[in-house]
């Protein structure tokens, strides 16, 4: 009630963008206070339980709930977001070298449909200014990934290496990567998901995650995220060329560019659409992956997950975890205790003793 009352008509009367870097900076100020980590989870916080926590990519997660990348894209407020009930969180998206990202303004909230189009452009401080801030945290709660990308500047030829520095540079302060080549907002970026653009571009971050693996001696899991913008038998070749290629996992799905029945005047406006109207497209295409797979590759789901309903369809679908965004901004930090106690009354209802029995309960 606290957000809705009065930290929502506050936030939403600024500038989508200013509010957002409020946000962050706020987070990220909080938990660097004595006892404001505390503070935080004793507001925010959701206690673990063992029918909720989840083991996979060699990680713990306390909840199968996570942040996704775009929010905190330069790792500002890990120990914050840690706080405020998530399970694990994106970093990122980060490329090798800062970029300021698209012009101003890039980001829009579109009320009536419970949503928000963004075009910021991989807009970071690069990945040695994010390697810093991760090798600063002294203790995570949960597991941070790194969600990668390349250049604005670099053309898709040499996009591979982007990739390998940001894996190089970030390898040791990373939990697990995400390989991001389905970003609507850098131009020609969504090409690198088909054909031998994508074996190709696999082949070589899995080599570099291999040479970093030597080098440091710990494994760590790559996964990639994927556009909800593509056909049914582009996404099967997809889903074939990933997993023949080793990927450890597959985020569904980034932003949308199909705007089909919404109903705010923004709808016009040029990005990526997160929040409500994805719901069903992302889970859509959930489910066809672990049909394709038969299970075998784990999947975090992702888009428009605003109550307990929808992530558990989406578990059900197939996802073993789940991630929100928009739903933060609109329902903001109450929003983890309210998935996290609607998951377990389902999970109890269905007769499933945790989480894991119910991913992909809807192919058995």
């Amino acid at each position: 009630m606290l957000y809705r009352n009065f930290g929502k008509p506050f936030f939403f009367k600024m500038d989508p963008e200013k509010a957002h870097h409020l946000v962050v900076g706020g987070l990220d100020k909080s938990a660097t206070v004595p006892g404001g980590s505390a503070a935080l989870r004793l507001m925010y916080g959701v206690p673990e339980t063992a029918d909720l926590a989840v083991e996979l990519f060699g990680q713990h997660f306390p909840t199968p709930v996570g942040l996704a990348a775009g929010l905190d894209k330069n790792a500002e407020a890990v120990a914050g977001f840690s706080s405020i009930g998530f399970g694990f969180m994106e970093v990122g998206t980060v490329t090798p070298k800062g970029q300021p990202g698209n012009d101003s303004p890039r980001l829009f909230r579109l009320l009536s449909d419970e949503a928000l189009i963004n075009r910021m452009g991989f807009n970071n401080e690069g990945a040695e200014a994010m390697a810093e801030r991760l090798k600063a945290l002294k203790k995570r709660r949960i597991p941070v990934a790194v969600n990668i990308g390349r250049n604005k500047a670099t053309a898709n030829e040499a996009a591979h290496e982007d990739y390998r520095q940001c894996i190089r540079a970030l390898y040791p302060y990373g939990d697990f990567f995400v390989v991001n080549i389905s970003s609507p907002n850098t131009p020609g970026l969504r090409n690198l998901q088909h054909g031998n653009e994508l074996s190709f571009l696999l082949a070589q971050v899995k080599e570099e995650m291999e040479l970093q693996r030597k080098k440091s001696g710990i494994s760590k899991s790559l996964l990639v995220k994927i556009a909800p913008d593509i056909s049914d038998t582009e996404l099967e070749d997809m889903v074939h060329t990933l997993t023949e290629a080793g990927m450890d996992g597959i985020i569904a799905t980034n932003t949308t560019l199909n705007r089909e029945g919404l109903k705010s005047l923004q709808a016009g406006e040029a990005g990526g659409l997160s929040g409500k109207p994805l719901r069903d497209r992302s889970t859509d295409i959930i489910r066809s992956i672990y049909r394709q797979t038969g299970g075998k590759m784990p999947i975090i789901g992702s888009g428009g997950i605003f109550t307990s309903q929808d992530a558990y369809d989406k578990i059900r679908a197939g996802a073993s975890l789940v991630e929100i965004y928009t739903a933060l901004i609109y329902e903001g930090p109450e929003v983890n205790r309210k998935i996290h106690a609607g998951l377990r009354q389902l999970l109890r209802r269905d007769g499933f003793r945790n989480i894991s029995e119910a991913v992909g309960a809807d192919h058995h």
